[in-house]
């Protein structure tokens, strides 16, 4: 071996070494919300958290590597996975869609009791909630204001609803999802009415009256003419509940029930029902925005 060529090929190997070790991939925990899903290309977008030391809590697309990964995958499904980034290029591995199971009292109260009611039913009314991408049916309830509203009259615009009764006083559950509406009339003021109309439909009509919806309405400053909280009679009210899944029972002068927020798209189709309370406002603003930017 030729004087000085030994430290030379040391100094490859090394570099060469540090170059390999540079490119290795680096492996991140991620839970967001998907926003959308586009299966030709394998790319889903998702509202994130924060990943701390890497990424601040964002809305971006991913690449899953294998396809089967996307087909759990819809708007407002709340997933985690492993985010791999190398020197050249990143995608989503691990995909786990989150599933949620909880009421306000006993995890399985609400599901034992569907059951049973459904099993003793006399009526025609589904007990299965809309699939995505299903019509909604119209229906007519009365607003805070007594007035009558009806779904049909906001076609056009997308609609998001949740539902609540007003004497729940955990906040981790009814509050939260007002206050996750409280937030997109902020964010949303200047589409609010034309683009995106706020409902918030109460599961306890008994007590819920117009007046009650008024004055919780007035708790979070909620203008009337695009955050309507309505309420009506018992099997309209029901009715419209078991569309979207949602499930309510009195008990013991609480109630057990399950957590839906819905997007209703311009053209009055089913686009997301996000079950359970485990995401932020910023991200169900985020799946609101995609849907909102939809071709019409």
């Amino acid at each position: 071996m030729r004087p000085g060529l030994r430290p030379l090929l040391v100094c490859a190997a090394a570099l060469l070494a540090a170059t390999l070790a540079a490119a290795a991939p680096r492996e991140y925990p991620v839970t967001g919300m998907v926003v959308s899903v586009d299966p030709a290309t394998h790319v889903f977008t998702a509202s994130i958290q924060a990943i701390p030391g890497f990424m601040a809590a964002m809305t971006m697309p991913f690449e899953a590597r294998q396809p089967g990964d996307l087909q759990r995958l819809a708007p407002g499904v709340v997933v985690t996975f492993t985010l791999v980034v190398d020197g050249r290029s990143s995608w989503a591995e691990r995909l786990h869609v989150v599933e949620y199971a909880n009421t306000e009292q006993d995890p399985f109260s609400a599901s034992r009791l569907k059951l049973l009611r459904d099993l003793g039913a006399n009526t025609q009314r589904p007990a299965e909630a809309l699939a995505l991408g299903a019509a909604v049916p119209d229906f007519t309830l009365l607003d805070q204001q007594k007035r009558p509203v009806t779904l049909s009259q906001f076609r056009g615009a997308v609609v998001v609803a949740n539902f609540i009764y007003t004497t729940c006083a955990l906040p981790n559950f009814c509050l939260r999802l007002a206050n996750n509406f409280g937030v997109l009339q902020k964010r949303f003021a200047q589409q609010l009415g034309k683009d995106v109309v706020l409902l918030t439909l109460t599961f306890d009509p008994v007590h819920d009256t117009p007046e009650v919806m008024a004055v919780y309405a007035r708790q979070w400053s909620a203008k009337a003419d695009t955050w309507k909280f309505l309420t009506g009679r018992p099997a309209d009210v029901d009715r419209v509940c078991r569309w979207f899944g949602v499930h309510a029972f009195s008990t013991d002068g609480l109630m057990d029930h399950s957590l839906h927020t819905v997007i209703i798209d311009r053209r009055g189709a089913l686009a997301a029902n996000i079950e359970g309370n485990q995401f932020t406002a910023a991200q169900l603003g985020d799946v609101v925005a995609g849907v909102v930017a939809r071709p019409r």
